[in-house]
């Protein structure tokens, strides 16, 4: 929501200053131009990058306009998945985990959790990182250092889509540098003609050279930036499943590791500690 408003204000400021300064709004009406900047930098960002990040790109586009993937509940749901999962090994031992790590969709303890079980990418992740503690008998600096590598990596790849808008950003206003050449070539064409003639085409000229910083920097550029932010915002769950783990494996009761965990969320994420304590008493 916050990137419709914030673009419907550069729009406003931008035309609503030209207007006041008794500007014609039809005077930056240049469809070819638009043509010609859109156009070109579409073809270089395709021409750039993999369909994988086409498609992230478009993906995570829309993603914006839903909001951040995990919200508070959420993160309160994946809470109690982990100290539901910490209770069960203290209980019967590492190796009662393996039929729920082998089989997440039918395990009681992830079904448990209906809308967590639907993100692949993180039930995949706190399986993976369970069959390690299982099965690999690792310490938890070792283990801390593999889980680093492996988010460093998703992390990488998840921002890929945000990088290449940025880098379509910054190719803008040479773009429109590239309009405003060609609407040169057409006024020279016509420095024959009437002077009011040549005078609108050179108009037109420069309207190419002002869309295209006006669209890098005003639009692609910010909206850029909010990709990346949603990215960064959606890894802190990957994040709070390593804390919670790694303080698991160090020896911590179930209720200290995944207040562990809690402490690494932001603030406008993270629940409450009697917001948790509540829902671990209720589901008891």
């Amino acid at each position: 929501m916050l990137v419709i408003i914030g673009s419907i204000i550069v729009l406003v400021s931008v035309l609503g200053g030209y207007v006041l300064s008794h500007g014609s709004i039809g005077a930056l009406w240049q469809p070819y131009e638009l043509l010609i900047i859109f156009g070109a930098a579409i073809g270089a960002f395709m021409s750039a990058n993999s369909m994988d990040i086409v498609k992230g790109a478009a993906r995570d586009m829309a993603g914006l306009f839903k909001g951040p993937k995990y919200k508070k509940q959420d993160y309160v749901d994946l809470l109690s998945l982990l100290y539901d999962i910490f209770v069960k090994m203290r209980k019967d031992g590492q190796l009662a985990m393996e039929e729920h790590i082998e089989n997440p969709e039918n395990s009681s303890l992830f079904t448990a959790y209906p809308r967590l079980v639907a993100e692949h990418h993180l039930v995949d992740f706190i399986t993976d990182c369970l069959r390690l503690i299982v099965g690999g008998s690792m310490d938890p600096h070792e283990l801390e250092a593999l889980l680093d590598v492996e988010l460093e990596t998703h992390h990488h790849e998840a921002l890929a889509p945000a990088l290449a808008v940025q880098k379509m950003a910054d190719a803008l206003p040479g773009f429109g540098i590239v309009a405003a050449v060609l609407g040169i070539v057409i006024t020279m064409k016509s420095i024959d003609g009437d002077a009011a003639v040549i005078g609108e085409h050179i108009a037109g000229a420069l309207v190419g050279t002002f869309l295209g910083i006006l669209l890098s920097y005003g639009f692609i550029g910010p909206l850029s930036a909010a990709m990346e932010a949603r990215v960064n915002a959606d890894g802190r769950a990957f994040e709070c499943v390593k804390v919670g783990l790694l303080a698991n494996l160090r020896g911590y009761n179930p209720m200290v590791a995944v207040e562990f965990a809690r402490k690494s969320l932001t603030s406008s994420s993270r629940p409450s500690f009697q917001d948790l304590e509540g829902h671990l008493k209720a589901a008891r």
